[in-house]
């Protein structure tokens, strides 16, 4: 007990003095069982969230806007190994963490349960979802465990690039024609609110946020997230002349911040619970792929395990001496 009771203080002193948690460092079980899920969590959000925009590679406007769409769903197919290797550190496997994700009883971001009818909702990705998560990323660069931090960094700057791609084509569609710039503000219309909805419940309703900022695995709260990103976001629609959908809006003076309307967490509720519009076929895509990668898989399991007993060298010495 006085054992253990020393290993806590050294944990509680090293999150303190802001030095980073590392792998082979002793950590309480729920410390390690949070970094799981939230670390699991976000690299299923990223796997998960190439489907929408996945699914205009093929109808992209012109051949420039398809070559950085392929690019961008590449990315967030890299941050997603990224996170799921930070979360294997903690003595979790790849093939628990996926499973979990493709059985349905994992969560991730519910953003990625809406539909893409058209063109600009790629525009909104980028500009809305892309940029609450680097909100909320830029953040996690200071979380208090290492390996989470340091995917984060490099995330961070792949995101920004898709941030800045996705407000490029709501600001050009705004410019067009009056029907490019109606496509723009319904887009804008459909996103804003699932995309506050992303930062999670209010913090006196959140069940994990204030034990995750007491360890600092988070460093702000979801409601101090939030705020920040509706005040530089509504700047961002000023500029190019679009409207927030939110009668509520008014700058405070006296806060320094946007008021702004009541978030409809009933629908929050439901998306989560798995009830969106495309719940089902965001998970069923994932399995789907997952079924169909098997060959790979095998065929990589077999490679390794030859690597492993050092069969590739006995064929390159075999070869030699012919």
């Amino acid at each position: 007990m006085v054992k253990n009771m020393e290993k806590i203080g050294q944990f509680e002193r090293k999150i303190a003095e802001e030095e980073k948690i590392e792998p082979k460092d002793w950590m309480p079980d729920k410390y390690r069982s949070s970094l799981i899920r939230q670390i699991s969590q976000h690299a299923h959000s990223e796997v998960v969230g190439q489907l929408p925009e996945g699914n205009w590679i093929t109808r992209a406007p012109t051949l420039r806007r398809k070559a950085t769409l392929l690019a961008k769903v590449q990315d967030e197919a890299g941050h997603g190994l990224y996170l799921y290797s930070a979360a294997e550190t903690l003595n979790t496997s790849r093939e628990e963490m996926w499973d979990a994700l493709l059985d349905g009883s994992a969560k991730y971001a519910s953003i990625f349960n809406y539909p893409t009818p058209t063109w600009a909702d790629v525009g909104a990705i980028g500009w809305l979802v892309d940029g609450a998560a680097i909100v909320n990323q830029i953040s996690l660069c200071r979380t208090s465990f290492g390996p989470y931090a340091r995917a984060m960094e490099r995330i961070c700057r792949e995101e920004s690039f898709h941030q800045r791609q996705g407000f490029e084509i709501m600001q050009t569609l705004a410019k067009g024609s009056e029907e490019q710039r109606e496509m723009a503000q319904d887009a804008l219309n459909r996103w804003w609110w699932p995309t506050l909805m992303m930062f999670g419940p209010h913090d006196a309703h959140s069940m994990h946020s204030q034990q995750s900022m007491k360890w600092k695995i988070k460093r702000q709260s979801n409601d101090e997230l939030r705020q920040q990103f509706i005040d530089q976001t509504v700047e961002q629609a000023d500029h190019i002349g679009l409207t927030i959908p939110d009668e509520k809006l008014k700058w405070n003076e006296e806060r320094g911040h946007y008021d702004f309307g009541e978030i409809d967490w009933g629908e929050f509720e439901r998306v989560l619970m798995g009830h969106g519009p495309c719940n089902q076929s965001r998970l069923q895509a994932r399995q789907k792929a997952h079924e169909k990668g098997a060959w790979v898989r095998e065929a990589l399991s077999v490679y390794t395990a030859k690597e492993k007993r050092g069969d590739f060298k006995i064929m390159e010495r075999e070869a030699v001496n012919e």
